[in-house]
């Protein structure tokens, strides 16, 4: 016994799956559920999230969702401490706190121990940035001066690139050198990651679609519609793919179907740059569903690969 706490991890490509296999883990060994989703945080966005429902949590308690209006601001350092505060808590009540999302920053940042560093702040820089560049040119910015956080940081996602700007002007170095030497504290975590994929892309692709045509079935478009206001607009959650399409659908600059191909092409993209950040840490345990014996049940055929997983781990 090493005195940390265990914790199970369920991560992988939006549509594959974790959502179903991190509950039946809960369940089987008395679990909770940690979201690590930078979406599901958000209030009233339930459709476009994939946001779990009462009856696929079957009774198995889930934090971390639902946390903070769609219009507030929310960080990954808030994130971290809001999940070591669960994990402490489910762990004292003697169950297993099970992590379960596609946001590699935010699960890193908690199993990996990061401590956030106020590297300084220069407001005034900061809006001079926010109001004189495109997204586009502040990423070839930070490419220039960092290319690792460039790589790291979609261009859309404006605040993390202008914060990563921030912090290389104020200190002189730069956002990949901070996150480094954030990581030298060891992880008072013992933790299992288990990883979903399809060997078969166009299989992945095809559940991404669908999880789309369902979300458009559900209701997004009067889901998003009932968020619009201008606080919204100004929110990062706004940003967020199928809400920024169907906003700009309701703006009158696309037509529907334009709308919808544009999700699942984004969504598609979004899938890839998840399994290039999950690709990096060679601890995940991977399982591949279309991997199932001809004939078998697949979702048994994953479950009996988790458990086996976590055995061998225990």
């Amino acid at each position: 016994m090493n005195g940390k706490t265990k914790v199970i991890a369920v991560v992988g490509p939006t549509a594959s799956g974790k959502t179903a296999l991190s509950v039946e883990l809960a369940v089987r060994y008395g679990g909770e559920i940690i979201s690590c989703d930078s979406m599901q945080i958000y209030r009233g966005m339930d459709i476009g999230t994939a946001k779990v429902t009462e009856t696929e949590r079957r009774g198995v308690a889930h934090h971390l969702v639902d946390v903070v209006s769609a219009e507030d601001s929310f960080s990954c350092a808030d994130y971290a401490r809001l999940a070591k505060m669960a994990v402490e808590d489910i762990s004292s009540r003697g169950k297993i706190p099970i992590f379960c999302g596609g946001t590699g920053l935010y699960l890193d940042s908690v199993l990996k121990n990061t401590e956030f560093s106020a590297a300084g702040k220069d407001d005034e820089f900061r809006e001079r940035l926010e109001n004189g560049y495109s997204p586009s040119e502040l990423h070839c910015m930070l490419a220039e001066i960092d290319r690792e956080s460039a790589e790291s940081i979609h261009e859309n996602n404006v605040k993390r690139v202008i914060r990563a700007l921030e912090i290389f002007h104020v200190t002189g170095r730069k956002k990949s050198e901070w996150d480094a030497l954030s990581r030298t504290a060891e992880s008072p975590y013992d933790s299992i990651v288990i990883g979903l994929d399809y060997r078969s892309r166009e299989e992945l692709y095809r559940r991404i679609d669908l999880r789309v045509d369902i979300m458009m079935g559900s209701g997004l478009t009067e889901e998003v519609r009932a968020l619009d206001s201008a606080a919204f607009r100004a929110s990062t959650a706004s940003q967020a793919i199928g809400y920024k399409e169907i906003l700009s659908y309701l703006d009158g600059k696309t037509d529907l179907q334009t709308a919808v191909e544009q999700i699942k092409q984004f969504s598609r993209n979004y899938a890839k740059r998840q399994l290039t950040w999950f690709g990096r840490n060679k601890e995940i345990k991977w399982i591949y569903p279309d991997c199932a014996p001809r004939g078998a049940d697949v979702f048994g055929y994953v479950v009996s690969q988790a458990e086996e997983i976590i055995g061998k781990v225990r």
